[in-house]
């Protein structure tokens, strides 16, 4: 006869489950909160019945949210409720943090990061405090691109415009502009995108010489 969990053999764990085994509750801090799912209706836990934990903020889960009655008054892994905080959040370059400041982040707590002007922002506004203790994925802010020639007519927005009058602040990051370049032999002109990646734009080849 093969041994079940707990070196308890089939036969015995099938009587279990006919008997309905009521589980004692299992342990939990002062900070954790139960929610249960049951394989069977009622009010009371028995024999392979799963809970699942949850923590009350600014505690977090540590290891698995669930666990299972396995009988001889034992519950499969129970987690920790643990109380986390995270360091001041730091800046970011060509940024600034606009809601959220406070003297103790804890988890869950989130900042909100702006970007200076003209300044584009690439990733997530919010950053949130994590069970680590360390802050989810700031943003980046990409700088905008000056365009470094002297005259050229360009499609921008799906309008031409002259650099010279409509651009001379340039275009911010990730936006695209079509430059107008002659083929002289076939006598007729074709256009050659450029696009701004945080403050790198590069005029096509035959606009070389006229920045």
């Amino acid at each position: 006869m093969v041994p079940g969990p707990d070196g308890i053999s089939g036969p015995c764990l099938e009587n279990l489950c006919q008997m309905g085994v009521i589980c004692p509750p299992p342990p939990i801090s002062e900070f954790g909160a139960l929610s249960y799912h049951r394989l069977k209706p009622g009010n009371i836990s028995v024999f392979q019945d799963e809970i699942k934990f949850e923590c009350l903020l600014p505690s977090a889960l540590i290891d698995n949210e669930t666990a299972r009655y396995l009988a001889l008054q034992k519950w499969s892994g129970i987690p920790e409720c643990r109380k986390v905080k995270c360091p001041y959040p730091a800046e970011i370059k060509n940024g600034f943090i606009s809601f959220g400041l406070r003297e103790i982040y804890q988890y869950k707590n989130r900042v909100t990061y702006g970007c200076d002007p003209t300044y584009v922002m690439d990733g997530p506004a919010e950053s949130t405090c994590e069970k680590t203790g360390d802050w989810s994925t700031k943003p980046t802010c990409k700088a905008p691109c000056k365009i470094l020639v002297k005259r050229a007519t360009v499609l921008y927005n799906q309008q031409r415009v002259n650099v010279q009058d409509h651009l001379k602040g340039g275009i911010q990051h990730a936006e695209t502009i079509w430059f107008f370049c002659k083929n002289k032999d076939q006598h007729c002109s074709y256009t050659v995108p450029a696009q701004c990646i945080d403050g790198n734009l590069t005029a096509p080849a035959c606009f070389k010489g006229l920045t």
